[in-house]
């Protein structure tokens, strides 16, 4: 392994892109700590370290997992590379409601290229509804959830013309990540989007690991990191694990030239979904967290008794209805996400096109219902496993004293060993392309 590292930085070309990429990510962290203009950093580092010794999550807790610790800091980068996950899954389910987006998608790159334009528009605008909402957030005094010191009212300043360049501040930080993230899958190495929230994921673990050590001891802090490295080596195992249908094309002859004959497969991934059914239940469970802040009671008044029954069962991830309405909604989502994205019609069409068949199946309808059948049983054990992982965050803040960004669990693991396994296959294909011994045996 150290020899194989060590060809990396010997290879000119790829140790330039290597330290391209390394130079964006040390931006991009630099970024999450610089503040916005007009907001009080003094005031904001009260509350956050108040925030952390309470021990309660507040309204963008989970959503500041994503964002490195940034959102909560309300720095120039707050809002991260939340805004650009959100367009990109809007963009792609809107190909199923906008026959244009599919005629695009099926274009090839120029449609592909038109797409991406869609979602860099779409990106900026749902930055500028994201921020003015966090701002408005920070003004109410509500941003650190039950925390109320005098500190956490005074974040921002009120003036109309202030809240403005707040917004226009954050939007451009926006803009600035979707670029460094466009640099570096053009000129690095990776997935430059997935590398970003994967830089933003892993800042967050020494803190929220640190939280366990100082509310439960190091005994405890240990037993974590154990279970921890198991949770790994069964996600990898997991992410790695696919049903490969076999696929046999006949032969066929073309003028003097004999094409087909070969054999392949279809590899059908245990989580074909990803990480999109758990981003998809938390911004879910989001929203009614949301409506309850901005209908909070005035002084002296009651609360109405929606927000009181919300305010106790779907909040805070330690309670039961909260749980089993997560689990339920990464189950449903990633039914609905793998019907999306993989369909047995147009692959078994595909197939049929040029001649491919299922050994023992027939071409057509007799493979699609096939393909169907068996997409329908590995989602069901692929969404059981989703949704397990997803849980390990809420019984970590259960039982160890955890936050709700809890790392050995949820999006947040699911994505560091995707994005790890995918960039490590990248500079592995690189370093065989130049005729190396790659990083994997």
């Amino acid at each position: 392994m150290f020899s194989a590292i060590g060809r990396i930085f010997r290879t000119p070309d790829l140790r330039r892109k290597i330290v391209f990429t390394l130079g964006i990510v040390a931006l991009f962290r630099l970024g999450s700590f610089v503040p916005t203009p007009f907001v009080d950093f003094n005031n904001v580092q009260v509350c956050l370290a108040s925030n952390a010794n309470s021990g309660t999550a507040g309204l963008y807790d989970m959503v500041n997992l994503f964002s490195g610790g940034a959102l909560l800091q309300l720095s120039i980068f707050a809002l991260g590379i939340m805004p650009y996950i959100t367009a990109s899954i809007i963009t792609q389910l809107l190909r199923v409601v906008i026959p244009h987006f599919e005629t695009l998608h099926k274009e090839g790159q120029a449609g592909q290229a038109k797409l991406t334009q869609y979602t860099r528009y779409l990106t900026i605008a749902l930055a500028v509804l994201q921020s003015t909402t966090l701002i408005t957030v920070a003004r109410s005094g509500q941003l650190f959830g039950s925390l109320s010191n005098q500190a956490c009212q005074n974040l921002v300043a009120q003036e109309w013309w202030a809240i403005l360049i707040m917004i226009i501040t954050m939007t451009a930080g926006t803009g600035l990540i979707m670029w460094f993230g466009e640099m570096i899958t053009e000129r690095g190495v990776g997935n430059g989007m997935s590398l970003l929230i994967f830089t933003s994921i892993a800042a967050s673990f020494p803190g929220a690991l640190w939280v366990i050590k100082e509310e439960r001891g190091w005994e405890v802090f240990f037993f974590v990191i154990l279970v921890g490295m198991v949770v790994i080596g069964a996600v990898v195992f997991v992410e790695q694990s696919q049903r490969r249908i076999p696929v046999q094309y006949a032969k066929r002859v073309v003028g003097r030239r004999t094409y087909g004959g070969s054999s392949t497969y279809i590899p059908i991934k245990v989580n074909m979904a990803g990480v999109i059914p758990v981003i998809f239940a938390s911004a879910i469970l989001y929203l009614p967290m949301l409506l309850a802040q901005f209908n909070q009671p005035k002084a002296g008044e009651e609360p109405a008794a929606w927000v009181v029954w919300v305010q106790n069962n779907l909040v805070y991830g330690d309670q039961p209805l909260y749980m089993l309405v997560f689990f339920l909604l990464v189950i449903g989502f990633t039914f609905f996400y793998v019907q999306i994205t993989f369909n047995p019609e147009e692959v078994a069409d595909n197939m049929k096109k040029y001649s491919g068949f299922i050994p023992g199946i027939r071409a057509g309808r007799p493979t699609a219902e096939y393909l169907n059948y068996v997409l329908t049983r590995i989602t069901s054990a692929g969404s059981l496993y989703l949704g397990v992982i997803a849980l390990l965050p809420l019984v970590a803040l259960s039982f160890f004293g955890a936050n709700q960004n809890f790392p050995f669990g949820g999006a947040s693991i699911l994505i560091i060993v995707g994005v790890g396994l995918e960039t490590v296959k990248q500079i592995d294909a690189q370093l065989q392309q130049r005729h190396y011994e790659g990083l994997l045996k």
